[in-house]
């Protein structure tokens, strides 16, 4: 079967290490499931395994791919949960399970014909979303939800800073906090995508560092170093940042002082649990809510989508067809 695989890593020349071609299709296995992807989606994750960042060379070749949305075996629309663990070891929180693994860190991924992942994963896909919609959720919407509800716990009416419109988590992030009352300021680099943000309704967007209108309580931070101190002095007295993610480096400065003296909190979040990505389906069921999807590529280029990616070119998610042709679905 034709997949995208990871078989070198290199920091300055990621996509060298990725290659197209066949592989052999899963074999079975107890408690395990076979789905045939009709949609997956990029993710950064994607780029830092072919970087070399949190993914160990002995653990290469890998098929890529964390999201996917398919049929199971028996002909049922699935949508896949990416966060292979054991709840029990997690205290019932499988992201806290310390031999968790993401799809595509320890077991092949879906940039792939067929994936395999333990049943428990799947998750019915509602007839209301389509599979290119159900493709973009579990790694970007599932992590921007958990980062929202679960570890901020923001309501109606809270102040929300989201920092970097482009990425899948920061878009699924300015929707979700829209959807849930909050009053959303973003940041970007680009005009463009500032304006993409006013459009979905954010009350200000301003350039990358440049002062708010007013204090926040919340931050979703998952750019990192760069935006960093921005986040902090945007954030009210006992405000909290939570972050997921530091795609401009790990090292920024830590202006301690600031955050003891003001009583900030800063929480780390990583992706989701199983009851977290049902709970979001049940809010976009209620709300009306989709993702953005920037545009949509046939497995066969795959690479062009990883330089969009790396050129900082997408609004949203871009959707991979690992058969190559367009899927049926949900109506947007």
């Amino acid at each position: 079967m034709l997949a995208a695989t990871a078989v070198s890593q290199s920091a300055t020349d990621p996509l060298a290490g990725l290659v197209l071609g066949d592989v052999p299709p899963p074999e079975r296995r107890p408690g395990w499931s076979t789905v045939r992807v009709v949609s997956s989606s990029l993710n950064m994750h994607d780029l830092w395994t072919l970087r070399g960042v949190g993914h160990p060379p002995e653990r290469l070749p890998v098929v890529l791919g964390c999201d996917a949305a398919g049929y199971d075996e028996d002909g049922n629309e699935v949508l896949v949960h990416p966060v292979i663990a054991d709840a029990d070891a997690g205290m019932g929180d499988e992201t806290l399970d310390p031999g968790r693994a993401l799809l595509s860190e320890q077991h092949d991924g879906a940039f792939a014909e067929l994936l395999s992942v333990p049943t428990r994963n799947l998750i019915p896909k509602p007839s209301w979303l389509s599979f290119d919609e159900a493709a973009c959720l579990p790694v970007a919407w599932g992590t921007a939800y958990r980062m929202l509800f679960t570890q901020a716990r923001i309501t109606a009416g809270d102040r929300v800073l989201v920092q970097g419109v482009g990425g899948g988590v920061a878009s699924a992030a300015i929707k979700l906090a829209l959807a849930a009352g909050a009053v959303v300021y973003a940041t970007s680099r680009s005009e463009e995508k500032r304006a993409e943000a006013l459009a979905w309704g954010v009350r200000a967007a301003v350039p990358s560092g440049e002062r708010l209108p007013e204090r926040v309580d919340v931050v979703i931070e998952t750019v990192g170093e760069a935006t960093w101190s921005h986040s902090l002095k945007s954030l009210r007295p006992g405000g909290t940042v939570v972050i997921a993610g530091a795609t401009s480096g790990t090292n920024p400065p830590a202006d301690l002082g600031r955050i003891f003296y003001l009583q900030q909190r800063v929480l780390g979040s990583t992706g989701c649990t199983r009851s977290e990505l049902v709970a979001l389906l049940k809010l976009m069921d209620a709300t009306g809510l989709r993702p953005v999807i920037d545009r949509t590529l046939p497995l066969t280029e795959i690479h062009q989508g990883f330089q969009l990616m790396l050129d900082g070119r997408l609004t949203g998610k871009l959707v991979i067809h690992p058969s190559g042709s367009q899927p049926s679905g949900a109506p947007r």
